[in-house]
Protein backbone atom coordinates (compact mmCIF):
# COMPACT_ATOMS: atom_id res chain seq x y z
CA UNK A 1 0.00 0.00 0.00
CA UNK A 2 1.07 3.44 -0.81
CA UNK A 3 2.14 6.19 1.91
CA UNK A 4 1.20 9.56 2.10
CA UNK A 5 3.55 11.58 3.84
CA UNK A 6 1.57 13.44 6.82
CA UNK A 7 3.55 16.37 8.92
CA UNK A 8 2.61 19.62 11.09
CA UNK A 9 4.03 23.00 11.43
CA UNK A 10 3.15 22.40 14.77
CA UNK A 11 4.68 19.57 16.23
CA UNK A 12 7.07 16.50 14.92
CA UNK A 13 5.89 13.01 15.39
CA UNK A 14 5.73 11.63 18.37
CA UNK A 15 6.27 14.89 19.75
CA UNK A 16 4.49 16.87 22.87
CA UNK A 17 1.89 18.87 20.94
CA UNK A 18 1.30 22.61 21.97
CA UNK A 19 -1.37 23.16 25.24
CA UNK A 20 -3.37 25.32 22.65
CA UNK A 21 -4.71 22.26 20.68
CA UNK A 22 -5.57 20.66 24.27
CA UNK A 23 -9.42 20.73 25.76
CA UNK A 24 -8.09 23.19 28.66
CA UNK A 25 -5.60 25.06 26.16
CA UNK A 26 -7.81 26.89 23.54
CA UNK A 27 -9.54 23.66 21.88
CA UNK A 28 -7.87 24.31 18.06
CA UNK A 29 -6.41 21.91 15.63
CA UNK A 30 -3.43 21.41 14.97
CA UNK A 31 -2.26 22.33 11.20
CA UNK A 32 -1.43 19.00 9.20
CA UNK A 33 0.14 19.09 5.76
CA UNK A 34 0.32 15.91 3.62
CA UNK A 35 1.32 15.04 0.46
CA UNK A 36 1.87 12.10 -1.76
CA UNK A 37 -2.09 11.53 -2.23
CA UNK A 38 -2.46 8.67 -5.23
CA UNK A 39 -4.37 10.17 -8.11
CA UNK A 40 -6.55 7.71 -7.71
CA UNK A 41 -7.90 8.48 -4.85
CA UNK A 42 -11.79 9.55 -4.29
CA UNK A 43 -12.11 11.17 -0.97
CA UNK A 44 -9.66 11.98 2.31
CA UNK A 45 -10.40 10.73 5.18
CA UNK A 46 -8.75 12.03 8.78
CA UNK A 47 -9.23 10.26 12.06
CA UNK A 48 -7.86 11.36 15.43
CA UNK A 49 -7.86 9.20 18.94
CA UNK A 50 -6.53 8.56 21.68
CA UNK A 51 -5.64 4.55 22.20
CA UNK A 52 -4.76 5.20 25.59
CA UNK A 53 -8.21 6.82 26.82
CA UNK A 54 -9.77 2.66 27.91
CA UNK A 55 -10.88 -0.46 26.24
CA UNK A 56 -11.78 1.59 22.95
CA UNK A 57 -10.07 4.60 21.33
CA UNK A 58 -11.60 7.58 22.06
CA UNK A 59 -12.15 9.66 19.36
CA UNK A 60 -10.86 13.38 18.78
CA UNK A 61 -11.53 14.52 15.32
CA UNK A 62 -13.68 12.75 12.37
CA UNK A 63 -13.32 14.53 9.06
CA UNK A 64 -14.73 12.65 5.84
CA UNK A 65 -15.03 14.13 2.24
CA UNK A 66 -11.65 15.87 2.55
CA UNK A 67 -10.98 16.62 -1.59
CA UNK A 68 -7.82 14.73 -2.32
CA UNK A 69 -6.53 17.92 -4.22
CA UNK A 70 -6.05 19.85 -0.73
CA UNK A 71 -2.89 19.85 0.71
CA UNK A 72 -3.27 20.42 4.13
CA UNK A 73 -5.61 22.17 6.23
CA UNK A 74 -4.96 24.99 8.48
CA UNK A 75 -4.85 25.51 12.55
CA UNK A 76 -8.51 25.45 13.70
CA UNK A 77 -9.57 25.02 10.54
CA UNK A 78 -11.72 22.27 8.63
CA UNK A 79 -10.16 20.92 5.65
CA UNK A 80 -11.58 21.58 1.83
CA UNK A 81 -14.37 19.51 1.10
CA UNK A 82 -14.95 18.12 4.80
CA UNK A 83 -17.45 17.19 7.15
CA UNK A 84 -16.68 16.85 10.83
CA UNK A 85 -18.49 14.31 12.79
CA UNK A 86 -19.43 14.02 16.36
CA UNK A 87 -16.29 13.09 18.52
CA UNK A 88 -16.45 11.05 21.80
CA UNK A 89 -16.77 14.26 23.79
CA UNK A 90 -20.31 14.43 22.21
CA UNK A 91 -19.71 17.58 20.53
CA UNK A 92 -18.75 18.33 16.15
CA UNK A 93 -15.93 18.26 15.25
CA UNK A 94 -11.98 18.86 17.25
CA UNK A 95 -12.30 18.15 20.94
CA UNK A 96 -8.51 18.60 22.18
CA UNK A 97 -6.88 15.97 24.64
CA UNK A 98 -7.69 16.05 27.87
CA UNK A 99 -6.28 13.13 29.67
CA UNK A 100 -6.96 12.31 33.33
CA UNK A 101 -4.47 14.93 35.83
CA UNK A 102 -1.34 13.11 36.67
CA UNK A 103 -1.49 10.03 34.34
CA UNK A 104 1.13 8.97 31.83
CA UNK A 105 1.75 10.65 28.55
CA UNK A 106 -1.43 9.81 26.02
CA UNK A 107 -0.60 9.51 22.45
CA UNK A 108 -3.12 10.83 19.57
CA UNK A 109 -2.81 8.95 16.51
CA UNK A 110 -3.22 11.43 13.38
CA UNK A 111 -4.30 8.91 10.31
CA UNK A 112 -5.26 9.97 6.91
CA UNK A 113 -6.61 7.66 4.52
CA UNK A 114 -6.96 7.90 1.02
CA UNK A 115 -10.11 6.05 -0.48
CA UNK A 116 -11.04 4.83 -3.68
CA UNK A 117 -14.74 5.36 -2.91
CA UNK A 118 -16.70 7.42 -0.31
CA UNK A 119 -16.97 5.77 3.03
CA UNK A 120 -20.34 4.85 4.67
CA UNK A 121 -20.82 5.57 8.30
CA UNK A 122 -23.81 5.40 11.12
CA UNK A 123 -24.69 8.57 11.94
CA UNK A 124 -22.67 8.59 15.21
CA UNK A 125 -19.51 6.09 14.87
CA UNK A 126 -17.20 5.16 17.31
CA UNK A 127 -13.38 5.16 16.26
CA UNK A 128 -13.58 0.84 16.00
CA UNK A 129 -16.67 1.71 13.50
CA UNK A 130 -14.83 4.10 11.12
CA UNK A 131 -11.80 1.38 10.77
CA UNK A 132 -13.85 -1.35 9.96
CA UNK A 133 -15.96 1.08 6.99
CA UNK A 134 -12.10 1.66 6.14
CA UNK A 135 -11.32 -1.91 5.66
CA UNK A 136 -11.12 -2.55 1.56
CA UNK A 137 -11.31 0.97 0.41
CA UNK A 138 -8.09 2.29 1.57
CA UNK A 139 -5.86 3.16 -1.15
CA UNK A 140 -2.97 5.05 0.81
CA UNK A 141 -2.26 6.16 4.28
CA UNK A 142 -0.34 8.38 6.47
CA UNK A 143 0.18 8.39 10.47
CA UNK A 144 1.56 10.97 12.79
CA UNK A 145 1.69 10.76 16.62
CA UNK A 146 1.41 13.33 19.31
CA UNK A 147 1.62 13.00 23.10
CA UNK A 148 -0.12 15.26 25.80
CA UNK A 149 -0.13 14.71 29.42
CA UNK A 150 -1.96 16.81 32.47
CA UNK A 151 0.13 17.43 35.71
Amino acid sequence: MAGIMLRSTAFNDHDLLPGRFSREGGNVSPPLEWSEVPDTTEELVLIVEDPDAGKAPFLHWLVTGISPESAGVAEGAIPEGGREWPNSFGTTGWGGPHPPLHEDSHRYFFRLYALERPLELPEAPQATEVHSALTDKEIASGTMVGTYYRS
